[in-house]
This record gives structure tokens, C-alpha cells and sequence, in this order.
């Protein structure tokens, strides 16, 4: 990606731990890269293909003296929020500098420096209890609504029978791909939050659901912990993943089986006909 760079803007704030800090105020000096594609703007000379690089410097300066921080490390993911959501950035770097730093030891400066982005992850969605569409279309309400997230694509809605055993009723299964600024973790979070909302009770493993969300695809991502696995475990079993996933995104790629999500269809149709 190309990149802005906004270079040493100083301003004056009131950050710190210290008391005197807080009130007195001292000198700070931020510095911004934002990660995009100029390439329309440099053939076009379209103001409206690239930042104003003038009003991302008002908005770290506006977010710099509203507040009182007592880190810099606070001050620099509000920056970077507030980049990434205003703006029409991928990714963007901050790094701030305190100069006047009361650490009493002859230094130029302490710092931080921070990388934030947008990520793309890819969520199955299913519901077999009541109005199995309407829960469905729920979730994508929920992650519509917040302001770190947003559903690119959804595919349509598949009904398929239940998986693991459990007898029950048929489900009603899609996938998404969603932009977001969160982590995987917060993601988990989040998504568990709205399948809570929804009336999801856990009380019998692959049992009857109102609502259940899975994290299939972050980014490129390898994630294994005790809470969550990424790709999911599964994915590449599940026809009812696997088909509305190929709906949206045939070639995304497994970061593991290193295939394209269509291979790894086709070939999962062949083994069970």
C-alpha cells in the first residue's frame, strides 16, 4: 500500500501519570502513516481519491486535548481509532513522543508506536430454533450496528441437516465476510455477546441453537487457544460451511491446507456421493 506520512506534529496536552502532569501540560510529538492506495488519486488529481492530510492533522490534534490520559499508549489507539474510522485507510502507524518525559535521566524522548488495521474475517451463521431466518438477519444487524465492524458480503441461506449426532430440528446456515477493526479475540467476544443476546443457550454440544456464530477465516491468520481456534477446526468437514462460504469468497485461501476454499469444496463433494 502507498502510504501519508504526517511527520512530528507537536502539540500541547495533558497526559500522564503524574499529577502535575495533568494540569500543568507539556509537549508531545505525533507522528502518523496512513496505509492506502493512492493510485486513482495520482492519475485523477482527485482530492476525493486520497486524505486530507490538513484535517487528519486537526483530528489528532482535536483527540490529543479533549481528554486526559494517563498513557500514551491510551492516547495512541484513540488516535488510531479515530484515523481508521474517519478516514479511507487500511491501516494506519502512530508513534508519540513525550520530550519532556519527568523520568530525571539526561534522554531526548520516550515513545510509543502502535500498527492498526482493518482486518477481513469470514463467519458461518445458523440458527434451527423459531424463526431461524429472522436470527440470522439479527446478527447481521448487530455486527452492522457497531462502528468497528461491518458485513462486506453475505451469501444466501442454505437449510441443511443437523451436524454431530443430536437429534433435532433442520438448520438455516449462511456466511459472512465482515471488515472489522477487532482483534480475533474481541471478535469472539463480540460474537458471542450477540449469539447471548439472541437466546443462545449452551447446555448440549451440537445441539439446537437460536443462534450460532463461528469464526472460520481472520485475515491470514494462525490462531490456537484454549478459547479459540482459527481457521476453525472443522470448516473444511462441513458442507453447510463450506458451500455459502464458496457462495462469497470460492478463493479464499485455508492458511493452513494452503487451498482455495472452492478445492477444498469440490473435493469434500467427491468423498461423499
Amino acid at each position: 500500500m502507498d502510504i501519508i506520512h504526517i511527520r512530528r506534529l507537536e502539540i500541547f496536552a495533558n497526559h500522564g501519570v503524574i499529577p502535575e502532569e495533568n494540569t500543568l501540560g507539556q509537549k508531545f510529538i505525533i507522528s502518523a502513516d496512513l496505509y492506502m492506495d493512492l493510485n486513482k488519486a495520482g492519475k485523477t488529481d482527485d482530492v476525493s481519491e486520497t486524505v486530507h492530510y490538513g484535517q487528519a492533522a486537526v483530528l489528532i490534534k482535536q483527540i490529543s486535548e479533549k481528554s486526559v490520559f494517563k498513557l500514551i499508549e491510551k492516547l495512541a489507539e484513540e488516535i488510531a481509532d479515530a484515523l481508521l474510522k474517519t478516514f479511507p485507510v487500511e491501516k494506519v502507524k502512530v508513534t508519540i513522543e513525550k520530550p519532556w518525559a519527568p523520568v530525571r535521566l539526561p534522554l531526548e524522548t520516550v515513545a510509543v508506536e502502535i500498527e492498526r488495521q482493518w482486518h477481513t474475517a469470514y463467519l458461518s451463521i445458523g440458527s434451527n430454533m423459531g424463526d431461524r431466518e429472522q436470527y440470522l438477519k439479527n446478527a447481521i444487524d448487530k455486527l452492522n450496528s457497531r462502528d468497528d465492524c461491518e458485513v462486506i458480503k453475505a451469501s444466501s441461506f442454505i437449510e441443511t441437516e443437523p451436524y454431530g449426532g443430536v437429534e433435532q430440528d433442520k438448520f438455516l446456515n449462511g456466511c459472512l465476510c465482515i471488515r472489522t477493526l477487532m482483534t480475533p479475540e474481541e471478535l469472539l467476544k463480540c460474537v458471542n455477546v450477540i449469539e447471548a443476546e439472541e437466546g443462545r443457550v449452551r447446555t448440549v454440544h451440537w445441539g439446537p441453537r437460536t443462534l450460532d456464530i463461528d469464526i472460520l477465516l481472520f485475515d491470514n491468520e494462525i490462531v490456537c487457544t484454549d478459547e479459540l481456534k482459527i481457521p476453525h477446526m472443522d470448516m473444511h468437514n462441513r458442507m453447510f460451511v463450506l458451500e455459502p462460504l464458496c457462495e462469497i469468497a470460492p478463493y479464499a485461501v485455508h492458511p493452513i491446507l494452503k487451498e482455495a476454499i472452492i478445492t477444498i469444496k469440490n473435493r469434500l463433494e467427491k468423498s461423499i456421493r
